[in-house]
């Protein structure tokens, strides 16, 4: 880059009156006292006993000068004399430890190789360092920030013992270089996009539409970063699996419930988008560095919650970590996680949300208060960007279609039935319309007027026989004798009665 992050740190950065008087260290040499200061810091931890995380160590912040000539305590170096402020150091060695980073690897992935350094993707003054491995972030923040995340870190540590399984930003250190009267603030997060995979399309989302699409001079980048209407405009949405879709809404809605109750707004969802059926980036070497370390909950698909299959491997390519979904006919591996939470809802922000919501729509622009930002976020992400498959939609409609079918066939085979049943329920409905009860003591008597049926001789002996035994068998005593019946009206009352 043609810029010095040492002139253009910005935001994150502090010129004293002091620096008149010192020369401002070149980039090279920023960038190696960062790597010495906490190559330091974390050596120098590990001389401490383990123990558990107390209230009183979210609050500490340790100070040690480092002279390039050196001293009894820190090594000699190359670079001007520098001091480094270390925040919390105790807090977030528990937290390296929460995500399997052992010290030895933490050290050589950060002091090994030179840093890399990123251009800026968002609109703010940051800059970013990328090590050599692929695993780290080391993001410079503004005064302000720093100090809010000190402030953030019991509520985080709370949080993280409950869900480690993640999108928010996962912080491995905070930490401040003063050199040559510059002062420097950064933290050291995960890398949410791997730079060996190749982005065919990267986004930064907040679910509003207020001034949210990429800029031209962003768009004639090599590597844009578009925003909300710019997806709108290039994707119908993305497609998961139910499973994989419940679980990242699910983890998306407990994230921004935490950052709800920390009164956090104004964050995005970065989301790199890799199509698989073109050409990948080559990998290099970075791929046998990460299968000699891994960081546990590090990728997008270890980060959401619930059951998810692991995607099945692409050829001779590495997913690493990406979420399998689909677009269209194309099938994707989507990189993601929630970005820039170290913005509250102070005095400030709302001024900003107060005078934007005069000229627009209030409910437009990005600062909103907390809680209406999350819900909106969330139905933005829930509704435009995610959407679920319905693989069984063909399976389903066919089975209502054999159903229905089924259903008209017993119709037509019942009908005729029902006529019948109807007929001789209305013929046995006129017959009771006569004088049928003539005795209202034998009510369940059947009338001698019914329709005669002949019968032949050995049906009549058949039928006397019959009712012999019937009469023999019943355990009902009767006061008044049956009417004597013929033979032929009783089996025609019989088929009336039945």
């Amino acid at each position: 880059m043609s810029a010095s992050p040492a002139s253009t740190l910005g935001r994150g950065t502090k010129t004293s009156k002091a620096s008149k008087d010192h020369k401002k260290p070149t980039p090279a040499a920023l960038k190696g006292a960062i790597q010495l200061g906490i190559g330091y810091a974390v050596g120098n931890l590990s001389s401490k006993p383990d123990r558990d995380v107390l209230m009183q160590d979210f609050s500490v912040v340790e100070s040690v000068f480092l002279p390039s000539e050196g001293s009894n305590l820190t090594p000699a170096h190359h670079f001007p004399d520098f001091r480094l402020k270390t925040y919390a150091p105790l807090a977030f060695r528990y937290f390296r430890e929460l995500f399997g980073i052992k010290p030895d690897d933490y050290l050589y992935s950060i002091c090994n190789e030179p840093l890399i350094e990123l251009s800026n993707p968002g609109a703010s003054s940051s800059w970013f360092y990328l090590t050599s491995d692929d695993e780290f972030i080391i993001k410079t923040v503004q005064p302000k920030e720093a100090e809010f995340l000190q402030k953030l870190l019991p509520g985080y540590y709370m949080n993280l013992n409950q869900n480690p399984r993640t999108l928010l930003p996962k912080f491995y250190g905070l930490y401040c270089i003063q050199c040559g009267g510059i002062t420097v603030r950064m933290v050291v997060m995960n890398n949410v996009l791997p730079r060996a995979m190749k982005m065919h399309y990267k986004y930064d989302l907040k679910g509003s539409s207020y001034k949210r699409r990429a800029s031209r001079k962003e768009r004639s980048k090599p590597s844009p970063t578009f925003k909300d209407l710019d997806f709108q405009d290039m994707h119908e949405g993305l497609v998961f699996d139910p499973d994989t879709y419940s679980a990242l809404m699910k983890t998306l809605q407990r994230d921004c419930r935490v950052l709800e109750s920390f009164k956090i707004m104004d964050y995005s969802l970065l989301l790199g988008i890799h199509v698989l059926d073109r050409k990948p980036l080559s990998r290099g070497s970075r791929c046998d560095s990460r299968r000699g370390q891994k960081v546990l909950y590090s990728t997008a698909l270890e980060s959401i919650q619930g059951n998810v299959k692991d995607p099945e491997p692409v050829a001779d390519d590495d997913t690493l970590g990406g979420i399998p979904a689909k677009h269209k006919d194309e099938s994707l591996l989507i990189f993601l996680g929630i970005i820039d939470i170290l913005q509250s809802y102070r005095f400030v922000k709302k001024v900003e949300h107060s005078w934007k919501a005069l000229v627009h729509d209030g409910d437009t622009v990005s600062v909103h208060r907390p809680s209406f930002y999350a819900d909106r976020f969330l139905k933005f992400m829930g509704t435009t960007v995610f959407k679920k498959s319905h693989p069984l939609r063909g399976a389903s409609s066919k089975r209502k279609k054999n159903s229905l079918y089924a259903k008209s066939v017993s119709q037509e085979i019942l009908s005729p039935l029902k006529e019948m049943k109807e007929e001789k329920k209305a013929q046995s409905m006129d017959n009771l319309d006569g004088n049928f009860y003539s005795s209202s003591k034998q009510p369940d008597l059947l009338p001698e007027s019914a329709v005669s049926l002949k019968l032949s001789g050995k049906e009549e002996e058949d039928y006397e026989n019959s009712e012999d035994r019937r009469a023999s068998s019943s355990t009902i005593a009767l006061d008044d004798p049956l009417p004597s019946l013929s033979r032929s009206q009783s089996d025609s009352e019989l088929d009336v009665y039945l």
